[in-house]
């Protein structure tokens, strides 16, 4: 059984991986537009609020899903989810930076079994360091 202590001891909060964004218009309106949206500010490049749907933010992530000396938990891996929480408008044309880190570890037990899940967080922030977007993604493992 996994010891969720040692786990949270040695992994949380410690940034594994950082990498560059730079959104461009198209990509926005594209996103915007395939999901449903059509607020303005999201779907013309020309408005004077233009900028990345919250769903759009989502999708960015890390090139490293979890730590390199991670420990391999067995089990069968789900996505869990997916969360984002905006600061400040994201706009295309800025060099954008994703710092990445395990934020939580828990588990559930339930009729299937114990459940281990992995809250991934990515802090997105501007070429100024001003921090503009949290993106959690959840994965879930469902122990053997």
């Amino acid at each position: 059984m996994v010891d969720l202590n040692e786990l949270k001891a040695n992994f949380l909060n410690t940034e594994f991986d950082r990498k560059n964004f730079v959104l461009e218009p198209d990509q926005l309106v594209t996103a915007a537009s395939t999901s449903g949206e059509t607020r303005p500010q999201f779907t013309e490049p020309e408005h004077p609020d233009f900028q990345a749907t919250p769903a759009f933010l989502c999708s960015l992530a890390s090139g490293t899903h979890l730590p390199i000396d991670f420990p391999a938990l067995g089990g069968v891996p789900m996505d869990g989810g997916k969360a984002v929480e905006c600061f400040a408008p994201v706009r295309p044309g800025v060099t954008l930076t994703g710092r990445t880190h395990l934020h939580d570890i828990y588990d559930k037990k339930g009729r299937s079994g114990r459940m281990i899940f992995i809250v991934v967080r990515m802090e997105v922030y501007d070429d100024t360091e001003k921090h503009l977007v949290t993106t959690d993604s959840r994965l879930v493992i469902r122990e053997k």
